[in-house]
C-alpha cells in the first residue's frame, strides 16, 4: 500500500496514499474510538453544503481564484449526493466541539478537488485544506451550522409524519366512531367509551405533538456563518459575511437566517434542547399509544383481546402459535431512547463553557439519532400496525355490558348507594348489573336500552334523560 506524508502541528504522519482523508483525521481516528460510529450522513452532507456555500462567498469576496474555488464547490457538491461517505473516518463523539469532523470534511474536500484539478493527492501546496477548503472559517460556525441543517433536515419529514399519524388515527375514529368499549382507569373498570372517542384522544395528543415541532422548526432556521471562532467574526471579510448564508440557503433550499447574535448562538445551545425536549415530548405521546395498543391486544384468550393488531412474525422460538406486539415494542424502544438521548443533550447544553461548547459532537449525535428514531417509529407505526388494525367490536360490547360500568350510568335515578348495592350483587352473583336492575324491578327493559345507548352512555349529561323524560 502506497502511503503519502502529511505535516500538522504535531509533526510528520504518513497517510494512506489513496486516502481522501489526511493527517488530522487520521489522528481523531486514532483518538476518539468512542461509539464506534461515524458522523451522521446528515451532518457530513450539511458540512458539504456549508463548504459549497463557504467557497462560493470567497470566490464573491475575491478571497479564492475561479479555479480552486470551483473544484472545492464540485468536490462539495459529490460529497453532498452521497459520494465518499467512508472517508469519513472520525468518530461521531470527539474532542475539539467538532474539529476532528470539520478537519475531516476540509482533507476530503481538498483531495477529491486536487483530483479534479488533474492534481495528486496531498499537495496542499496547490489547495490546502485549512488555507482554501477551511478559508474565513472556523470549526465553531461551520459545525452548529451544519448541524442546524441536518437537524432541519431530519425534522421537516418528521412533522410530516406526524401529521400522517393523526390522520390514519382519526380515520380509526371515523370507522368505530359507534362502537362501545369499557373505559378503564387505574387499570380497573371505570364507564363507557366509544372507540372512536379512543382514537380521537390519541390523534389529539399526536396534533400537539406536530404543532410543537412545527413551530420549534423556525427556531433551528438561524445560523452563525460568519462568525468564525467566537461570533465576532475575526477574519472573515465583510463581503464574505453578508452573502455566505444566502449560498448556503440556496445549496440546502432551506429558508435560513444570519442570526442577529453570532456570539449568542456559538456559546448557546438551548436551542437543540428545545427541539430535544420537544422530540421526548413526542416520543411520550408514541410509547403512551404503543403501551396501550399492547394492553388492549393482550390475549388472544386471557387478556383484553379488544383490538387485532396486523400479525408480522412468529412470536416464540418455544411456544407454537405465539404471536407478538412487535411493532409497539419497537416504538416504545425507540421512544425511551429518545427520552434518555434528551438527558445527553440537556447535560452536553449546560457544560459549555464561556464562549463556546466544547460537546456539540455529543449534542449531534443524539439529536440527530432521536430524529431518525421518532422518523422510522411513527412510519412502522402506521404502516406496520394502525392501517391494518381492527377492533373486537363484539368482544369489546360484551366486556362491557360484563362490567360494572351500568351501575354508574344509573346512579342519577337511584342513587350512589343504591347502585353500589346493585353493583355488589352482581359481583357476588356473578350475573350482570342490567340482570339485578331488573330483577329488582328498578328500570324496565325498554328504559335500560334507552341508557344503554351508545350515545347517551358516551355524551355528557345524564344517560337515557331525555329519553325517559327526566332530563332537568
Amino acid at each position: 500500500m502506497t502511503t503519502r506524508i502529511e505535516h500538522d502541528l504535531l509533526g510528520d504522519r504518513e497517510v494512506p496514499g489513496e486516502a481522501y482523508y489526511g493527517i488530522h483525521a487520521l489522528r481523531a481516528a486514532e483518538n476518539f474510538a468512542l461509539l464506534g460510529q461515524p458522523l451522521h450522513t446528515e451532518l457530513i452532507a450539511a458540512l458539504a453544503q456549508v463548504k459549497a456555500a463557504c467557497a462560493r462567498a470567497n470566490l464573491k469576496a475575491g478571497r479564492l481564484e475561479a479555479r480552486l474555488a470551483e473544484a472545492i464547490i464540485a468536490a462539495a457538491d459529490e460529497v453532498a449526493a452521497g459520494a465518499l461517505r467512508e472517508q469519513f473516518i472520525v468518530d461521531a463523539l470527539q474532542g475539539g466541539a467538532g474539529t476532528s469532523a470539520n478537519m475531516n470534511t476540509n482533507e476530503v474536500l481538498a483531495n477529491r478537488a486536487l483530483e479534479l484539478l488533474g492534481e495528486p493527492r496531498g499537495a496542499y501546496g496547490i489547495l490546502d485544506p485549512l488555507e482554501h477548503v477551511n478559508a474565513e472559517q472556523s470549526t465553531n460556525d461551520v459545525f452548529p451550522t451544519a448541524l442546524r441543517v441536518a437537524a432541519l433536515r431530519l425534522l421537516l419529514p418528521l412533522i410530516e409524519d406526524f401529521a400522517d399519524l393523526q390522520a390514519t388515527l382519526q380515520e380509526k375514529e371515523q370507522a368505530y366512531a359507534a362502537a362501545l368499549a369499557l373505559g378503564r382507569t387505574e387499570m380497573q373498570d371505570a364507564v363507557p367509551i366509544t372507540w372512536g372517542q379512543r382514537f380521537a384522544a390519541w390523534a389529539q395528543a399526536v396534533q400537539r405533538d406536530w404543532w410543537r415541532l412545527h413551530v420549534v422548526e423556525e427556531k433551528l432556521r438561524q445560523v452563525n456563518l460568519g462568525g468564525t471562532a467566537v461570533g465576532t467574526g475575526l477574519n472573515a471579510d465583510r463581503k464574505y459575511i453578508y452573502v455566505v448564508v444566502d449560498y448556503l440557503r440556496q445549496a440546502t433550499g432551506l429558508n435560513l437566517a444570519r442570526a442577529e447574535n453570532l456570539i449568542d448562538l456559538t456559546q448557546n445551545a438551548d436551542v437543540f434542547v428545545e427541539v430535544s425536549g420537544l422530540l421526548k415530548t413526542a416520543a411520550v405521546t408514541l410509547a403512551k399509544v404503543a403501551a396501550d395498543l399492547r394492553l388492549l391486544s393482550s390475549g388472544p384468550r386471557a387478556g383484553f383481546a379488544e383490538v387485532t393488531l396486523p400479525e408480522r412474525q412468529a412470536g416464540s422460538s418455544i411456544m407454537p402459535g405465539k404471536v407478538n406486539p412487535v411493532i409497539p415494542e419497537a416504538v416504545t424502544q425507540a421512544a425511551f431512547q429518545v427520552m434518555a438521548n434528551d438527558l445527553a443533550i440537556t447535560l452536553a447544553a449546560q457544560a459549555g463553557q464561556l464562549e463556546l461548547n466544547a460537546f456539540l459532537p455529543l449534542i449531534a449525535h443524539n439529536l440527530l439519532q432521536s430524529l431518525d428514531l421518532l422518523h422510522h417509529g411513527v412510519r412502522s407505526l402506521i404502516t406496520h400496525c394502525l392501517a391494518d388494525l381492527t377492533v373486537c367490536e363484539a368482544h369489546s360490547a360484551h366486556l362491557l355490558e360484563q362490567s360494572f360500568a351500568l351501575a354508574t350510568a344509573v346512579a342519577p335515578y337511584i342513587g350512589y348507594h343504591a347502585a353500589t348495592e346493585v353493583a355488589r350483587e352482581a359481583q357476588t352473583r356473578g350475573v350482570t348489573v342490567r340482570d339485578v336492575l331488573l330483577e329488582r324491578g328498578l328500570f324496565t327493559a325498554e328504559a335500560l336500552t334507552q341508557i344503554t345507548a351508545a350515545f347517551e352512555l358516551t355524551t355528557p349529561g345524564v344517560a337515557g334523560a331525555r329519553a325517559l323524560g327526566r332530563e332537568k
